[in-house]
């Protein structure tokens, strides 16, 4: 820091800072690296204050696999309970994010849309990468079908077949899919 700024004070965000003590994330944008770095730093510093459940709430429309993978798995990783509240539209990476509760910790609010869908992906280069690229969406394909199979009770085949094209759901359809545990329309139904 420099002379001048030594005795400036980091700035704080009432706001964050009001949510870390309330125990609660809002993620509210598509799914990034950024993401993932900010919601697994929260997600820890609650755990190390206590075991208390933590509530999440999500509306994205999706982005990368594997800063959505990152989220997912460190909301299974630590100690404390975590409620996700879906709201909005719960799409593609922020579906998988969704799953990483126990079903009956998923809730969601009454006009929230969810869509699971297969990977894509910006593939190009030379033909020998566009291969290795290929395979490596199949196989993420495959990874993201056992885990919505595993976390619904759907089939993997069956999986497979619903993530071939986008399939978006209503809260029913989510709910009776498997995705969704409970529509709350109030924050006193999460007590």
């Amino acid at each position: 820091m420099s002379e001048e700024n030594k005795d400036e004070k980091p700035t704080v965000d009432p706001m964050n800072e009001r949510l870390l003590k309330s125990r609660q994330i809002i993620i509210c944008e598509g799914i990034d690296q950024k993401l993932a770095m900010r919601v697994s730093a929260q997600l820890l510093a609650m755990a190390a204050e206590n075991d208390e459940p933590i509530t999440l709430f999500i509306n994205s429309q999706g982005g990368h696999v594997e800063a959505g993978d990152t989220i997912h798995d460190m909301i299974r990783f630590v100690k404390p309970k975590v409620r996700i509240v879906g709201t909005g539209w719960v799409a593609s990476a922020g579906t998988t994010i969704f799953l990483a509760a126990d079903k009956e910790d998923r809730f969601c609010l009454p006009n929230t849309r969810f869509l699971i869908h297969q990977p894509s992906g910006g593939v190009g280069g030379q033909v020998t990468d566009i291969t290795i690229q290929a395979a490596q969406i199949e196989r993420m394909r495959e990874r993201l079908a056992h885990m919505i199979a595993d976390a619904t009770g759907q089939s993997f085949e069956q999986v497979m077949k619903d993530i071939d094209r986008d399939r978006w759901m209503t809260t029913s359809e989510a709910a009776e899919y498997g995705i969704l545990g409970t529509v709350i329309s109030s924050q006193s139904e999460l007590d």
